[in-house]
């Protein structure tokens, strides 16, 4: 990801210029708050689901990832630890927001339909059920908590992009842990196990980048409500189309 030139300007932007400011450094109680709830509501996630739920497979993955990042926002890593925890808060949000509309009978958006949809197939492994929630939480809900955050500290999405990238780094440290804990092993994968094919066609990097770039085009079109609304929905749709490819059920 090309990484833009940051302004150290500081204070309220103005609406009709939109200044590149940096949101105030430190890590903050709210955010330290926001993410300790957010651990607890994964952590409570996953004593209430079974464990080959395809759900409860995606939040431990997730469970696990906002563990680092909650470590490391008070450790120097973030650039602006509020921020990022900030970002982190309402990434998670998006989650919450899936998982409490399935269980209350509402359609969650299309791109965490097929995980909640297959969540119990006998045909999906834990891997795919891992892949699709990666590919639903970062492909879609990345860019638009990076709006949500951009709007909460009125600030550029340039403001965020340092720590956004730290962010990502946590995620790809995991990414090779994650997959090394739900692949099977040596003896039931090889080159011709569809698995290996069907997880090669995905990439946690180009899902980032993708999702930059998703951020930075709605923040850009904003001020036209139907024009940001269709380009959230056409995201939300094609990751959706996506998520529903890497749940494909594969033979035993």
């Amino acid at each position: 990801m090309t990484t833009t030139q940051r302004s150290d300007i500081r204070g309220r932007p103005d609406p009709a210029v939109g200044s590149a400011a940096r949101p105030p450094a430190g890590p903050g109680p709210a955010a330290s708050t926001g993410v300790g709830e957010a651990l607890a509501r994964m952590r409570a996630l996953a004593a209430a689901l079974p464990a080959e739920d395809g759900v409860a497979v995606f939040n431990g993955v997730y469970l696990a990832v906002t563990e680092a990042v909650a470590r490391r926002i008070g450790d120097g890593t973030f650039q602006d630890p509020a921020a990022a925890g900030e970002l982190d808060i309402r990434f998670a949000r998006r989650y919450f927001d899936a998982v409490d509309a399935t269980a209350a009978g509402r359609r969650p958006p299309a791109c965490w339909r097929p995980l909640f949809q297959l969540r119990r197939h006998p045909g999906v492994r834990p891997l795919q059920f891992a892949l699709a929630g990666i590919n639903a939480h970062i492909g879609h809900d990345l860019a638009l908590a990076v709006l949500d955050t951009c709007r909460a500290l009125e600030c550029e999405p340039a403001a965020l992009e340092s720590d956004f990238d730290r962010v990502g780094e946590v995620l790809t440290s995991l990414e090779e842990r994650i997959r090394e804990r739900l692949m099977p092993g040596p003896d039931a994968l090889d080159v011709a196990d569809p698995l290996t094919h069907l997880i090669g066609s995905w990439s946690l990097d180009k899902a980032r980048d993708g999702a930059w770039a998703a951020a930075r085009a709605l923040w850009s079109v904003r001020r036209l409500p139907e024009v940001t609304e269709e380009l959230a929905e056409r995201l939300d749709a094609g990751v959706g189309l996506v998520g529903r490819m890497l749940l494909t059920p594969l033979p035993g």
